[in-house]
């Protein structure tokens, strides 16, 4: 049976979804925190994790960034009450395998859940169209040459960093020293001609990296 994680910071809403789904579906777990969510998700390894796009802590985005990075076989249906173009290119381009309304009736949800396991692709019908209008016109991937002339481990601190995580936590999360962090830190500042890391996360958010 297929085993399904739901992440939601509305406690109500969690365990009515939850109910729904545990005649059809093993329920791995259910968190309303994000970091926490991270913690279990890695710990249970579900097959999907169905998960709300805006919440405290940093949201949706957060979640599928931060768990993909150690679990790259766990595929993530974003649920949520916006259908805003830029939340669903959000979280698409950061992991998830879908995106549905909150609005989509029990049925529809748990025939989305199976397909997302199987590997398809699944958008509320109301997104599809725009969905792929924007991959393939508005939303290219622009060449970024500040981002380029940052080396592949600078560029992956300086995620950690537009992610809140404090220098001695990337030490931790990337195997590397708290020395080297500040080092590639140093670097990247230089390079992107910023002051401090505060100037560094307001930079990577401005850019959506994540």
């Amino acid at each position: 049976m297929t085993s399904v994680f739901l992440v939601d910071d509305h406690r109500l809403f969690l365990s009515g979804v939850a109910s729904e789904l545990t005649d059809t579906f093993t329920v791995a777990g259910t968190s309303y925190d994000v970091d926490d969510a991270v913690d279990e998700i890695r710990s249970t390894k579900p097959d999907v994790v169905l998960v709300d796009v805006h919440m405290p802590g940093g949201g949706g985005v957060t979640v599928v960034a931060n768990v993909l990075e150690t679990n790259p076989d766990i595929r993530f249906l974003a649920l949520s009450v916006s259908d805003a173009p830029e939340d669903v290119i959000a979280m698409i381009r950061t992991g998830a395998r879908g995106y549905v309304t909150k609005s989509i009736a029990p049925e529809e949800l748990r025939d989305a859940i199976t397909r997302v396991a199987n590997g398809d692709a699944v958008f509320s019908p109301s997104l599809a169209g725009f969905v792929l209008d924007a991959f393939a016109k508005a939303v290219p991937v622009q060449d970024d040459p500040e981002l380029d002339s940052l080396t592949p481990r600078e560029q992956e601190v300086l995620r950690q960093i537009a992610r809140g995580y404090q220098y001695k936590q990337i030490a931790k999360r990337l195997s590397i020293s708290t020395k080297t962090v500040e080092t590639h830190v140093s670097s990247v500042l230089r390079k992107l001609q910023l002051s401090n890391r505060h100037e560094l996360a307001r930079w990577a958010s401005d850019r959506r990296i994540v």
